[in-house]
């Protein structure tokens, strides 16, 4: 018989249990360490408003901190036949302190014990996102200016159109991340607050002090609506995923645009033969599957928001047991998405460059926009201009310069690196990790 917070005095169908069951224990082990932490903010407040003595309360403290370190170093398991993290760790509670372990439930419930976790577990998966995605950002930007100078064609319809450059592109990926964090900050915001308190969606008769656990749990508020509270499990995935999608969108689009500037007809990088694979069949071949591979997975997770979306669908207030089913879809992504980025930089630490790229003939037409410019500056009307230097490509008499003269902010020749660079600063500021990194330690110190 499994070990359950719920257990009455019958059990439940064998084959009811296990498929109500499932997989939570094994996706409940992500959430012990913030089961642990819930539990030490919760007990400091029961003993507060005198639901635990002292001397309880130090017993308690003492058995969820060596918890604590049996999960850091890979100890802490989840027994089979117990159904989830909460019931583990009430239970190793009630073998080690007797009757004193089973009061530590009073003023919550399941269901606002695993918001808490949940929310406590994103908030710590978030920040290693964020600092997967800086990481990528530095090198991105790095490689921005390095290539600033190393013009290649910029292409609208897949047809040549204008000079660009490897800079610029480096750049641009740079500075689209930023606008994905951001979108990472609004989920986040949502995320930080606390629902401990909310019991089953409906409060608790104890005089309990949210404000306490908020401030214990470094939360930046807390869920006041007690209904709202319960609602927003699902909701905060959601928009974490949303956000965890777009970050992917940029990956795959830059993984795809790798793709294309390695292949032949294009040339404009490569990388050594040992980062690359090969064919079966045809030996020539070295394949750019680590792109493609990160194009794939970014992909699949730009699906995760609409699969979460689908579990939520046309719910009413109050908890619903297939919210569980969000924990088998939406945890991995955090991993999935950090191992691409971490992939994405130890590829271009190795990324090698052509020289000379635009000298090709190919790509006369790349700077017929430079040539009407120049006719302009000279005091031709642009229209006029254009079609003087349309006429001179159908007579084939067209002549390329191969210079480019771009000077304003963000173009060739003014990347405002420094000033991307500070937007990037400016996002993960406002994060506010190191409030949360002050209260956690003193709470499991």
């Amino acid at each position: 018989m499994a070990t359950k917070l719920w257990q009455k005095s019958y059990s439940t169908a064998e084959r009811v249990e296990n498929f109500t069951v499932g997989d939570d224990a094994k996706w409940d082990i992500h959430l012990a360490p913030f089961d642990v932490m819930g539990s030490l903010a919760h007990t400091r407040m029961l003993e507060s408003i005198d639901l635990l003595e002292k001397n309880e309360l130090a017993e308690i403290q003492r058995e969820l901190k060596l918890i604590y370190k049996s999960i850091e170093t890979g100890e802490f398991v989840i027994d089979d036949g117990v159904e989830d993290v909460h019931s583990q760790v009430e239970l190793l509670l009630t073998q080690r302190l007797g009757d004193i372990g089973k009061k530590i439930h009073s003023g919550r419930s399941r269901n606002d014990q695993v918001l808490v976790d949940i929310k406590l577990y994103m908030r710590d998966q978030i920040e290693q996102t964020v600092n997967e995605v800086n990481k990528l950002f530095e090198k991105l930007t790095a490689y921005s200016e390095k290539y600033k100078d190393y013009l290649i064609p910029g292409y609208t319809h897949l047809q040549i159109a204008m000079p660009s450059s490897l800079g610029l592109w480096f750049g641009a990926y740079a500075e689209s991340l930023i606008d994905d964090l951001n979108m990472l900050l609004g989920a986040y915001k949502v995320v930080n607050k606390n629902p401990l308190g909310s019991a089953a969606g409906y409060g608790s008769s104890f005089p309990i002090n949210r404000t306490m656990t908020t401030e214990l749990l470094g939360f930046e508020s807390l869920n006041y609506n007690v209904v709202y509270a319960q609602m927003t499990r699902g909701k905060a995935e959601k928009l974490v995923s949303m956000a965890l999608a777009s970050i992917a969108a940029t990956l795959s689009r830059m993984a795809m645009d790798t793709c294309l500037y390695m292949s032949q007809n294009f040339g404009f990088i490569s990388f050594p033969k040992e980062l690359t694979t090969g064919s079966s069949i045809m030996p020539h071949k070295k394949n750019p599957d680590v792109f493609e591979i990160m194009r794939g997975k970014c992909n699949i997770l730009q699906a995760l928001p609409n699969e979460i979306s689908m579990m939520l669908t046309n719910l009413p207030s109050g908890y619903h047991r297939e919210m569980q089913l969000t924990k088998e879809h939406f945890f991995p992504a955090f991993e999935t998405l950090n191992d691409c980025l971490s992939m994405a930089g130890f590829m271009f630490d190795n990324i090698i460059v052509k020289d000379n790229i635009v000298d090709d003939a190919k790509y006369d037409f790349l700077f017929t926009v430079e040539s009407v410019n120049e006719l302009v500056l000279q005091g031709i009307p642009f229209r006029d201009a254009y079609k003087q230097v349309g006429e001179l490509i159908e007579s084939g008499s067209y002549k390329a310069k191969r210079e480019v003269n771009h000077s304003h902010e963000g173009s060739i020749g003014n990347l405002c690196t420094d000033n991307i660079k500070n937007l990037m600063n400016k996002t993960i500021q406002d994060f506010g990790f190191d409030k949360i990194h002050r209260s956690i330690k003193e709470l499991v110190k």
